[in-house]
């Protein structure tokens, strides 16, 4: 993966064209770029961030935020009527216990098995 300016692009490899390409993931716009080398697809990169920030500048319209910190989850009925009574019971809200559970989740993964 590539990171400029928040946006984050994809690296594939097409053998048929012999060329790097990506796209800007995470986004409802299709922005792609290609090169051939991984200088090459940095800076084509680099270029189609630029350019869309451009383009959505000129149609003065907002470019899209990957990222922005919000997704809906669908646990099923026990996994949320637990997380709501575990909320309850600790004074907080569901969103800190499902942001804290998935930290502690993903901060586990981080560290690899034991």
């Amino acid at each position: 993966m590539l990171e400029y300016k928040g946006y984050i692009g994809s690296v594939e490899y097409s053998d048929t064209d012999e060329v790097l390409h990506g796209r800007l993931e995470f986004i409802r716009d299709l922005v792609t770029y290609e090169g051939v080398d991984a200088r090459g697809l940095k800076a084509a990169f680099h270029e189609a961030v630029d350019d869309y920030l451009d383009l959505c500048e000129a149609e003065g319209r907002q470019p899209d935020v990957p990222l922005k910190g919000s997704f809906n989850v669908r646990p099923g009925p026990d996994l949320h009527r637990r997380a709501m009574l575990l909320a309850r019971r600790r004074g907080e809200t569901l969103n800190t216990v499902v942001s804290d559970a998935l930290r502690r989740y993903l901060d586990s993964e981080a560290q690899g098995p034991a």
